[in-house]
């Protein structure tokens, strides 16, 4: 199977994340972040993540794939636990303010799918039309950063294991991690413990890169 990521999209990590809990092969394949053509042919749109599966045919939307990894692929399924609607609620907290935070610092990463001046226009173009200028959301990182640490520091109680935010895997850790693992791109964030080692561990064992030693 191949499957076509953007490095910093949160939901190419869930996709991702799957393939590494379950221990099953997968080749990724980074997609240039004005690349039109290749998704087309593929699934008729612009998006990412896409799996190509086994018989050559492609399925896009990040949780459809999980599903089907996890029903399908590497033995019985492993996202069985409860979801938490207390996690559910941060998780929304956090996405009003992390992408003003990430954005700006995604095109400073050295990351794949901007691995040409086109593909950063495209990029900087598109997300300023929806949270405004790049550089002035950087101006707003200190507001931002403690907008980010009350919530995280409200999420920091409900992780129950390093292993899995409930306790046991679940979707829950599949819509969590991918935000969390984004935000360590930003220097001046300091996660308090519990999540920290949540992160680390939930790196470790789904094979996802963190941007700790890249932060700005």
């Amino acid at each position: 199977m191949k499957l076509y990521i953007y490095e910093h999209c949160p939901f190419c990590v869930r996709a991702r994340m799957i393939f590494g809990l379950k221990n099953v092969s997968v080749e990724l394949q980074v997609l240039l972040s004005d690349d039109f053509a290749l998704p087309e042919r593929m699934i008729g749109e612009k998006m990412a993540p896409i799996l190509q599966k086994d018989d050559g045919s492609y399925m896009p939307e990040s949780l459809d794939i999980v599903d089907y990894v996890d029903t399908n692929y590497g033995g019985s399924p492993i996202l069985t636990g409860l979801r938490s609607s207390n996690i559910a609620k941060r998780i929304k907290e956090l996405q009003q303010y992390d992408y003003k935070l990430v954005c700006p610092r995604y095109i400073k990463l050295g990351l794949a799918e901007f691995a040409t001046q086109s593909a950063i226009d495209y990029f900087v173009t598109s997300k300023s039309k929806k949270m405004g200028s790049f550089d002035e959301c950087l101006m707003q990182t200190d507001s931002l950063v403690s907008a980010v640490s009350d919530v995280l520091n409200k999420l920091d109680s409900l992780i129950v294991s390093p292993n899995a935010c409930n306790g046991q895997l679940s979707l829950d850790d599949i819509c969590l991690f991918p935000i969390l693992r984004n935000l360590t791109c930003v220097k001046t964030l300091t996660f308090p413990p519990k999540i920290k080692d949540y992160i680390q561990s939930m790196a470790d064992r789904t094979k996802v890169d963190l941007f700790f030693d890249r932060a700005i």
